[in-house]
């Protein structure tokens, strides 16, 4: 799905959907740049409790940080595993759903910065995941 920015197209090559729990879903996407660069976003989004509408919260992870950032993911899981909750059964969450590998509907707010670094359309805000 492309998304409109100032004329240009923000298009996701690329995108996982997590489901995790009845409120909860994480999005990866891949997503190049204007000069044929990628960068991935990931991306929470919540339902909002007794309200309508969806919480938001984005990171952008540039190719520079792959290798550091997936490290530290992996030492950061890997602690909790091993030192604080070595007895804890994390299998027991793999609820053997098939791969969720698709192009979602697009997001409505877009949170590209802007030449001036501040979000892009906030205004057409739609909940559509």
């Amino acid at each position: 799905m492309a998304y409109d920015n100032n004329d240009k197209k923000m298009e996701s090559v690329y995108s996982k959907r997590i489901r995790a729990g009845k409120r909860r879903t994480y999005f990866f996407d891949v997503r190049a740049t204007r000069g044929n660069d990628y960068y991935i976003t990931i991306t929470e989004s919540r339902k909002k409790f007794n309200e309508n509408g969806y919480d938001r919260h984005k990171i952008f992870l540039y190719k520079e940080d792959f290798n550091k950032f997936l490290k530290a993911l992996t030492e950061a899981v890997d602690y909790v595993k091993t030192e604080l909750m070595p007895d804890f059964d994390f299998d027991a969450y793999n609820h053997d759903q098939p791969a969720e590998t698709e192009h979602h509907d697009a997001p409505a707010e877009i949170e590209t910065p802007s030449s001036n670094g501040t979000p892009s359309n906030p205004a057409d805000e739609v909940d559509k995941w």
